[in-house]
């Protein structure tokens, strides 16, 4: 149950970024030597990536764990090509970013393999990785394109050029993923940007990678090399506070040693335009730079998030569309991806919203909110989606009275501390 707020005010340091603590888990595993991660997510879905890989006969110790900057882990590498069969099918829980990147890196090792994962999981689409990586030389066996998938790696893999038909940068990383083991040099050629993640990780474990254009291009036959690397905090977990602080008079949230990588900062711009005044101080690291974000509460003015916009924000729309029942309105349209995440988004979402009180029409690739209505609160349901459990929660601070968001746990898989760090917030 979340009760309404007069305002926010103070600093958080989010949970280490999902999506490089998937990547640098996955190429520590691959690479030659042992790498030390600081600041490991703590959510589910990196756990997932880890269970996965020690079953693939990877050797993980966890370092220490900081209640700050989350969990610090050791991998000791295997070597390009050097993972064992597991004994049992992989699990990889509600993350599709461990199935989908790891089944790029399963493609290159001649043994089969079984993943899957849970309910939600099951029904996402997964062709979009299985056609490349069979063009490459494996074989993948689906239940009509989902989930669960049985791999047969393939002795030699063939260097591909590919475009997607969606901007995806899961489906770009895992046939980078499978180019790094393939004979030539593999491309991917994008149809929108999508996020870098994979290129930059790729470099900082000694592989070169090569831009041209939205063509990214890596050779086959490189080995990687373990290191120490430091995963920034995640500005997808970042931006409840974000919204939180541009939508309650008074407010004032700080966000430490937060990513700032250029491909993921599209919801400061986003922000900005919707009315919330915002400052950053920004220092380098090594492969992903990273600073300091704080948000003050701005009037809110009306917003439109148009389909090239929608790759740099996918996973803030929801809280986006939490921050317009604040007030203003957000039009979002070419967001059809919205519909195979972990939940039908833009379905459960206006549901959501609706039960909440809020004005808001569902279109097929997208939604529009009108925030001239003040919520009232209610129950509504979280459809076991992470996201949606924490842009209910930030929307219910604005209400005339509690919100009870049912499925509420599903926070866990990207950011375990989330209700506790809101009540902190609100104190």
């Amino acid at each position: 149950m979340v009760q309404p707020a007069a305002r926010v005010r103070g600093r958080v340091r989010p949970p280490g970024d999902k999506s490089i603590s998937h990547r640098y888990a996955l190429l520590a595993a691959i690479a030659d030597g042992s790498s030390t991660i600081h600041g490991y997510s703590t959510g589910g879905d990196c756990a997932s990536t880890l269970r996965c890989l020690r079953a693939l006969g990877v050797h993980i110790d966890h370092a220490g764990q900081d209640a700050r900057t989350g969990l610090d882990i050791r991998i000791t590498g295997r070597g390009v090509r050097g993972l064992q069969a597991p004994a049992d099918t992989l699990d990889a829980g509600n993350s599709g970013s461990t199935m989908r990147m790891l089944a790029g890196i399963l493609a290159a090792h001649p043994f089969a393999c079984r993943i899957t994962g849970d309910e939600s999981l099951q029904r996402r689409p997964m062709r979009r990785i299985i056609v490349p990586l069979e063009r490459m030389g494996a074989t993948i066996a689906s239940t009509d394109g989902r989930p669960p998938l049985t791999i047969q790696g393939a002795e030699r893999l063939r260097a591909i050029d590919f475009e997607p038909d969606v901007p995806s940068a899961q489906v770009k990383s895992a046939v980078l993923l499978a180019g790094l083991h393939a004979e030539g040099v593999t491309s991917v050629r994008e149809p929108l940007p999508t996020r870098d993640h994979t290129e930059r990780a790729l470099h900082a474990f000694g592989a070169g990678v090569h831009l041209d254009g939205r063509r990214v291009i890596v050779a086959g036959g490189q080995r990687l090399t373990g290191r120490e690397l430091t995963v920034p905090g995640d500005i997808s977990s970042a931006a409840f506070w974000m919204v939180a602080a541009a939508a309650l008079p008074g407010s004032e949230v700080t966000i430490d040693e937060v990513g700032l990588n250029p491909t993921r900062t599209g919801i400061l711009d986003v922000l900005r335009r919707m009315g919330a005044a915002i400052e950053t101080d920004a220092h380098a690291s090594a492969g992903e730079p990273m600073g300091t974000i704080t948000v003050r509460h701005g009037t809110l003015a009306d917003t439109a998030v148009a389909p090239e916009d929608v790759p740099g924000v996918i996973d803030e729309l929801p809280v986006l569309a939490a921050l317009a029942t604040h007030g203003g309105s957000l039009r979002v349209s070419g967001a059809q991806e919205l519909r195979v995440k972990e939940s039908d988004r833009i379905s459960a979402l206006a549901d959501g919203l609706r039960r909440m009180g809020a004005d808001i029409d569902e279109a097929p690739d997208g939604f529009h909110v009108r925030g001239a209505r003040r919520l009232t609160g209610g129950e509504v349901d979280a459809r076991n989606d992470h996201r949606l459990a924490m842009a209910f929660a930030v929307a219910a601070l604005g209400a005339a009275g509690p919100t009870t968001i049912h499925d509420a746990g599903a926070a866990a898989v990207s950011y375990p501390e989330f209700f506790s760090v809101l009540e902190s917030l609100r104190a």
